[in-house]
């Protein structure tokens, strides 16, 4: 299965990566300048949330994918319960 992000999906997805990218930037930053536990963990749960929301996005366009091939009769050889298994991997990956 090969991942088609297009238009809105991929700008979505790609605000999300650079938001983390930045939050991880942040943090680094704040464990270099030595600042407080506290902040430093909660901007690390922040950029933990928005790569989270980024891999959800994906693995949804992904899922709406599937299901495109599946209606369509192309599953690149794939069973559906292969497709299935593959796509509750990617989830449980997330979790």
């Amino acid at each position: 299965m090969e991942l088609e992000l297009e238009g809105a999906d991929l700008k979505a997805v790609l605000n999300r990566l650079r938001r983390a990218q930045g939050q991880i930037s942040g943090v680094i930053r704040m464990i270099e300048e030595g600042r407080d536990c506290e902040d430093v963990v909660t901007q690390l749960a922040a950029a933990s949330r928005a790569l989270d929301r980024a891999g959800f996005a994906i693995i949804a366009t992904g899922l709406q994918q599937c299901v495109t091939d599946i209606n369509s009769g192309r599953k690149n050889g794939e069973t559906t319960e292969q497709m299935r298994a593959r796509l509750e991997k990617l989830f449980l990956s997330l979790a």
